[in-house]
C-alpha cells in the first residue's frame, strides 16, 4: 500500500518524507487555508514547493463546481508540475466511514476481477485503524494525516520487545 500524507504543512510533509514511507501528498483548499496560504498564485507556488519535497504524486483540488471551471482549473493545476494529480470533488451525498471502507473493498474486487489498470485511493483516512482496514480491503493508496501514519510505527509489543532485546544484549555484551 502507498501512503500519502493529507496536509499542506511543509514541515509535516518533510517529516513524513524523512521517515521514508511517504509516497505522495494530498491537499485541498481547506488544508491550504489552514496553512494561511492565500491567492491562486501562492497556492500554485505551494503546490510546486510540495512537489520539490516529495518524489510521488501531489494532489491539487479544483475550487470550481461547474464542469467548464473544473476543466479550466484542472488543466492549469496539471501544468504546474508533472507530479500534480488533479482532484475533482464528488458532489453526490457522502458515505459514512464504515460504508465507505466496504465500498473500497468492493471497488478493489471489481477492478481486479475485470483487470482494470487502475489504483484505488482511499481518501481522507483519519485514523491508524482505518489505514489497516484499507489495507485489508486492498486499497492501493491511503491518504491520511501524519499522526495516522506514525500510529503504524507504534505498538506496545514492539516497544517492549525492543526494550527487552536491547537490555539482554547490553547484559550479555557489557
Amino acid at each position: 500500500m502507498k501512503f500519502f500524507i493529507d496536509t499542506a504543512n511543509l514541515e509535516q510533509i518533510r517529516k513524513a518524507h524523512e521517515l521514508g514511507v511517504l509516497d505522495g501528498v494530498t491537499t485541498n483548499p481547506s488544508l491550504m487555508a489552514k496553512e494561511n496560504i492565500r491567492g491562486t498564485e501562492n497556492c500554485n507556488r505551494h503546490y510546486v514547493e510540495i512537489c520539490n519535497i516529495v518524489e510521488g504524486d501531489v494532489s491539487a483540488e479544483v475550487i470550481a463546481t461547474d464542469f467548464e471551471g473544473m476543466v479550466r482549473e484542472g488543466e492549469a493545476l496539471a501544468a504546474l508540475h508533472p507530479r500534480i494529480v488533479v482532484k475533482l470533488p464528488c458532489t453526490a451525498a457522502g458515505i459514512r466511514a464504515v460504508k465507505y471502507l466496504a465500498l473500497v473493498a468492493h471497488i478493489v474486487k471489481v477492478y481486479r476481477t475485470y483487470g482494470y489498470k487502475t489504483q484505488v485511493l482511499a481518501a481522507s483516512i483519519r485514523h491508524t485503524q482505518h489505514i489497516i482496514q484499507c489495507l485489508d480491503a486492498g486499497a492501493d493508496v491511503a491518504t491520511c494525516p501524519l499522526a495516522a501514519i506514525e500510529g503504524l510505527l507504534r505498538h506496545p509489543l514492539t516497544d517492549s520487545g525492543l526494550e527487552k532485546f536491547l537490555a539482554d544484549h547490553a547484559r550479555l555484551n557489557a
